[in-house]
């Protein structure tokens, strides 16, 4: 048997159509050889199916017609048909069903097998305070949430979350009317921050508003300076020392709190309720409860990783971001 070889960007063999025809003919008398001595009606059946693959290979093998057409041409022309004969295969595959997504709980946005709704309050707690939660987008698609478990705790009318980078005036004017407010406050810690623990209450007039951001530090960061309505509000901050109960995800520091243990405490002092905190921090411990008994790891802080020396990450090139490892290892306010 004879072959040829052709170039077209890498070798291809084509097999000679007369040696192909003589196969033919010698599987046809093998197949009557055989037939005298075995079933009749099976050997013309793969007799059948021998001849449709010959023919097939015949097919496929025989040199186009090169008539005015370079080699390369030719072999484009080819690989492009096979292209398209794999892709009409393709097409012919049956197409599986969409995974269905599990049904989600319309209260507490969890999935209905893991629902938290029997942690929550029977009844959306009473408050005078109005919650403003400005949200990062990128919060809104993380799976373990503390948002959603926060407003299913609330009246619906008291916690409102609104999900952006910037915030215009024109563009959300209840919540520019909110900042202009003088009872407003807004959550976020710097320098020019009160201590909520240590102001006033007599001199904020009731009902009063409170904003806080959801996100990431470098994200409620960004959020907090690229809004010139953020800080029209009178800054505060929450002094207290305790120790996040966020424990599935990780803190910059062992003080840093999620935005729903940051509502609670908030609330409890301007509400002068500290039920108001324990009822609000019934589901977070649930949720990670939960996580912790089907697989997820504890997450410590930065803070103690890097104290401990098991942070594993490589330190960073860039100079202010390692000040800032350096402030966590020496527990320096950032």
């Amino acid at each position: 048997m004879s072959f040829e070889t052709m170039k077209d960007g890498g070798d291809r063999t084509f097999h000679d159509p007369a040696s192909l025809s003589d196969q033919c003919l010698s599987v046809y008398n093998n197949s009557k050889a055989l037939a005298s001595s075995l079933d009749f009606e099976t050997q013309v059946l793969k007799t059948a199916d021998q001849l449709s693959e010959v023919q097939v290979t015949t097919k496929a093998a025989e040199p186009p017609n090169t008539s005015g057409k370079d080699e390369g041409a030719l072999g484009t022309e080819m690989l492009l048909s096979d292209e398209e004969d794999a892709i009409q295969g393709l097409s012919l595959l049956p197409v599986e069903d969409a995974v269905e997504r599990r049904a989600l709980c319309s209260r507490c946005s969890r999935p209905q097998k893991v629902c938290l709704c029997p942690f929550l309050p029977a009844h959306p707690l009473h408050v005078s305070t109005c919650l403003y939660i400005v949200q990062h987008p990128a919060e809104e698609s993380r799976v373990l949430r503390t948002v959603p478990l926060l407003a299913a705790c609330l009246p619906q009318d008291k916690c409102k979350v609104l999900i952006g980078r910037r915030f215009g005036e024109e563009r959300y004017p209840e919540l520019a009317s909110v900042c202009k407010d003088s009872s407003t406050l807004i959550l976020y810690p710097g320098a020019e921050a009160c201590n909520l623990e240590e102001m006033s209450l007599a001199d904020v007039q009731h009902p009063c508003s409170l904003i806080i951001i959801d996100g990431t530090w470098s994200q409620a960061k960004d959020i907090f300076y690229k809004n010139s309505l953020f800080r029209l509000p009178k800054q505060v901050q929450l002094k207290t020392t305790i120790s996040s109960q966020y424990v599935i995800r990780t803190q910059p520091t062992n003080t840093c709190l999620s935005t729903l243990e940051c509502a609670a405490i908030a609330l409890s002092i301007m509400e002068k309720n500290h039920d108001i905190q324990e009822t609000i921090l019934r589901p977070l411990h649930a949720l990670c409860t939960f996580q912790l008994q089907h697989g997820a790891q504890i997450h410590h802080s930065k803070q103690h990783l890097l104290q401990s020396g098991q942070y594993a990450k490589p330190m960073p090139k860039n100079k202010r971001k390692l000040k800032k490892m350096e402030l966590l290892v020496n527990n320096v306010k950032i």
